[in-house]
């Protein structure tokens, strides 16, 4: 652990945390998030996970190399009234980390336009100062950067579907290395912000029928599948499910529900240490995709294993937007949709597949395969712990 700290808001009391979990070329990467209860203990968890979410993209040859993890959280409700505020007063007093260390982006609770918003407005640079000094020409990073984020596909901004896209790719290559198809395949999905959403869309393309989706009002179901493009289209800011929207054969029910529901695939895409020791054994699906961070516990997942349920990690199948973020901001891509879902689904299958490969081989979990990858990455990553520019600009 490099560092944490602990914030107070001088207004309301509440209390944020920043966690530098290893630092890689004098930098760490790692998304804000807001809720209620956030600890520092779950900031810690989440910035080792985000040292993993970069290590495992360590691809010889590739222009972004990774960069250390971090992690920042504040303790409030972000649907309350002056949440904004808080997060405001927030990134002001710890803009002097984010120079130094600290790049971060939006996570759980936290919508990128008003962290942009705030950093503007309060002349306060850019959230990704801190790897700046990384690349050789950040005006040009800058210009790959605003066409990522302008891209609109089907109506939906580019960055809020690159990572539900991962997760998605995730799911389907754990499919083919179990020999089945996405048809005929079922899938519930707990969550449906973006990348809950983004998931439950590129799974429905490809012929994945999803089953059920749960929202913080309860869980809806249909067995024969969802229709999920005009849910996508009546969702609220926050993920929740329009009930305006469903059919007559939709059916409503209570919120964990959606826990022990008849499926191939469960999609866990909202709150951390959903799955645990107590309810693990409710689960019907064979196949676990980590869409939120931290969503099953080392218990339960131990548990699930001893069942035959694949987990497929957090750090590997949620970690498309971290990598996207980068591979545009260093000129792997240039930020196009075209080659943006390219690389994406190109590097999410081979390396779900590697893990499921390689635990095979071992005998242990996708989990522990994935792990081995990553500390076999961090060693080589070791010697990069000084700032150095990159040469290849694109």
């Amino acid at each position: 652990m490099f560092m944490d700290i602990t914030w107070q808001d001088p207004i309301t009391g509440t209390h944020g945390f920043v966690v530098i979990d290893t630092l890689v070329r004098g930098a760490a990467s790692g998304g804000l998030r807001m809720r209620a209860g956030c600890t520092l203990e779950e900031v810690r968890g989440l910035a080792e996970g985000m040292t993993r979410k970069e290590a495992i993209h360590r691809v010889p040859g590739r222009r972004y190399v990774p960069v250390g993890g971090a992690k920042g959280g504040i303790d409030f409700d972000p649907r309350a009234e002056g949440a904004v505020e808080v997060l405001e007063r927030f990134l002001v007093a710890v803009n002097p980390l984010m120079h130094a260390y600290w790049a971060l982006g939006e996570d759980l609770g936290v919508r990128q336009d008003d962290i942009d918003e705030i950093l503007e407005r309060r002349g306060l640079g850019s959230g990704l100062s801190a790897v700046e000094k990384l690349v050789a020409d950040p005006a040009a990073a800058d210009e790959r950067t605003m066409t990522a984020f302008s891209t609109i596909v089907d109506g939906v901004a580019q960055d809020e579907l690159v990572g539900g896209l991962g997760v998605a790719t995730a799911a389907l290559a754990a499919l083919a290395a179990d020999g089945r198809s996405a048809e005929g395949t079922t899938a519930v999905i707990q969550g449906f912000g973006s990348m809950g959403g983004a998931t439950a869309r590129f799974l429905a393309e490809a012929g994945v029928r999803i089953v059920g989706i749960a929202d913080a009002d309860g869980f809806v179901s249909n067995p024969d599948g969802l229709d999920v493009e005009a849910l996508l289209a009546t969702r609220d800011a926050f993920g929740g499910v329009s009930r305006d929207a469903l059919r007559p054969e939709d059916r409503v029910g209570d919120r964990d529900d959606w826990l022990a529901a008849d499926a191939d695939i469960l999609v866990p895409a909202a709150v951390s240490y959903a799955i645990t020791a107590d309810n693990s054994d409710r689960v019907r699906a064979d196949i676990i995709v980590e869409a939120a961070n931290m969503p099953v516990t080392a218990e339960a997942e131990a548990a699930l294993a001893a069942r035959g349920v694949i987990v497929i990690p957090d750090f590997l199948a949620n970690s498309a937007t971290n990598a996207w973020w980068w591979w545009v901001y260093f000129g792997d891509i240039d930020g196009t949709w075209d080659q943006s879902q390219a690389l994406i689904r190109q590097t999410l299958t081979d390396l779900t597949s590697e893990a499921i490969t390689s635990a095979r081989e071992a005998g242990v979990t996708p989990r522990a395969a994935a792990q081995a990858k990553v500390d076999a990455n961090l060693e080589a990553l070791a010697d990069l712990d000084q700032p150095e520019r990159a040469t290849d600009e694109a």
